[in-house]
C-alpha cells in the first residue's frame, strides 16, 4: 500500500532508524517506514529472520549503522537488556521500545542506574494473530493508536522524535503514563486474549458434529486465541497486577451469571421460579451493549452505527472479489465485512456494513447486478 502524504512528510524528518527485532511488529515498522521513504536498517539474533525482513522490503542489513533513532521490537523479558545495550552502543541516538507492557520495563531500566533521558517507551496498538516477518504489513499501523509513555526523565526532543516515528507509519499518537498504559491495555487487549483463549479451550474436546455447528459468533470471539503462548505468557506476567484487577471484576460478574443460570436450571419451568435471575442475565447483556457501543469506529472515529446488507456469495474462486469490486463501482464505501459459511453449504453469507443512507441504494444495485440479498 502506498504511504500517505502525511506519513511521507513525517518520515522525511526522521534520522536513520535502526530496528532491533524483525518479527511481526519490527518488520512491519520497517516496511511502513521504508515505504514512506525513511532510511531503515535491521538487526535480529536470527539471521534467517532479518534476511527475510530485508527481502520483504523492511530495510537493509548491510553498511554502517549510525542511527538517530533505535526501535527495540523484542519480547518483553529481553527488552530492558536490549534497550540498555542500545543506549550504550549509540550514545547520541534516541531509543524506544514497542513492547506491550511498560511499567515493568521502565522499572528494570531505572534499577540499572543509567541516564534515561534518551529513552521513551511506546506501544503501537496493532498486531495480528500470526507472527513473524512473513506476516508483516506496511499498513499495519495505519489509523491505529500508538501510545507514547515518556517518563519523568525523558527529554522532550526525544519524545517528539518517537512521535514522528509513529506518525510516519500512519498511526495516531496518544500519550499515557506507563501505569495508565498498562491499566488500559489490561482491559482492552490482555483480558480479551485470556477470554478468547478460555472460550476456545472448551472447543477442543467437542464432537465433530458439535464443532461443525460453529458460526460467526464463536469465530469472532476466538479469533485471537491462535496467538503465541510463549509471547503471551511474557506479556501477562509483565502486566500481572493490572490484568488481575480486571479479571477479578469479570469474575464477579461471571459468578452472578452462573448463580442466575443455576437458579433457573433448578426450577420447574415456571416463570415465577428464580425471581431476579432473568434480570441478572438481561442486565449482563445490556451492559455488554453499552460497553461495545464505546469502541471507536474506523480510524479511531467516534462509534458509528452501520447498516448491514447481507449478500449470498457462491463458494467459488473470485466471487467475493467480484462482490467487493461491484460495491466499489457503485461508489459505496465498505465500513466492515464479515463472511459466514453455512454448514455443508456451497455458499457463504457476506455481511457488508455501510453507512445507513447507502444501504437501500446498494441493495437495489446489487440485486440489479444479479446478487441474492438475504433479508
Amino acid at each position: 500500500m502506498t504511504a500517505s502524504s502525511e506519513a511521507k512528510g513525517a518520515a522525511a524528518d526522521l534520522p536513520p532508524v535502526h530496528v532491533i527485532g524483525t518479527g511481526l511488529i519490527g518488520a512491519s515498522i520497517g516496511l511502513a517506514l521504508s515505504s514512506a521513504g525513511a532510511d531503515v536498517s535491521l538487526e535480529d539474533q536470527s539471521e534467517t529472520s532479518v534476511a527475510l525482513a530485508r527481502d520483504l522490503g523492511a530495510g537493509r542489513i548491510t553498511g554502517e549503522v549510525t542511527p538517530g533513532l533505535v526501535v527495540v521490537a523484542a519480547p518483553p523479558d529481553v527488552t530492558p537488556r536490549i534497550v540498555l545495550a542500545a543506549l550504550e552502543r549509540w550514545p547520541h541516538a534516541v531509543v524506544t521500545d514497542v513492547a506491550s507492557v511498560k511499567q515493568a520495563i521502565l522499572a528494570d531500566l531505572q534499577r540499572a542506574g543509567v541516564p534515561l533521558d534518551r529513552y521513551v517507551g511506546s506501544h503501537p496498538m496493532a498486531g495480528r494473530e500470526r507472527s513473524g516477518a512473513i506476516s508483516a504489513r506496511a499498513d499495519l499501523f495505519e489509523g491505529r493508536a500508538w501510545v507514547l509513555c515518556p517518563h519523568e526523565g525523558s527529554d522532550a526532543a526525544a519524545t517528539e522524535l518517537v512521535a514522528r516515528l509513529a506518525r510516519a507509519t500512519g498511526a495516531a499518537v496518544t500519550t499515557l503514563s506507563a501505569a495508565d498504559h498498562d491499566a488500559a491495555v489490561a482491559a482492552v487487549s490482555h483480558v480479551p486474549q485470556i477470554a478468547a483463549s478460555l472460550v476456545a479451550a472448551h472447543l477442543e474436546h467437542l464432537s465433530e458434529q458439535a464443532i461443525g455447528l460453529a458460526g460467526q459468533g464463536v469465530r469472532d470471539v476466538t479469533r485471537i486465541a491462535a496467538s503465541d503462548p510463549g509471547l503471551w505468557t511474557q506479556i501477562l506476567s509483565g502486566n500481572a497486577s493490572a490484568v488481575a484487577d480486571v479479571l477479578r471484576a469479570v469474575h464477579e460478574d461471571l459468578a452472578r451469571v452462573v448463580t442466575a443460570l443455576e437458579e433457573l436450571g433448578s426450577g420447574e419451568d415456571d416463570v415465577a421460579d428464580a425471581p431476579g435471575a432473568r434480570a441478572v442475565l438481561a442486565h449482563s447483556i445490556a451492559a455488554g451493549n453499552a460497553g461495545h457501543a464505546r469502541i471507536p469506529g474506523k480510524h479511531g472515529a467516534p462509534p458509528a452505527t452501520y447498516a448491514v446488507v447481507r449478500v449470498v456469495v457462491d463458494d467459488r474462486p473470485g466471487e467475493l472479489a467480484r462482490l467487493l469490486a461491484e460495491i466499489g463501482e457503485e461508489g459505496v464505501n465498505l465500513e466492515e465485512l464479515r463472511l459466514d459459511h453455512g454448514l455443508g453449504l456451497p455458499f457463504g453469507l457476506a455481511e457488508v456494513s455501510v453507512l445507513p443512507g447507502a444501504a437501500g441504494p446498494l441493495t437495489e444495485a446489487l440485486q440489479a447486478r444479479g446478487w441474492q440479498i438475504h433479508s
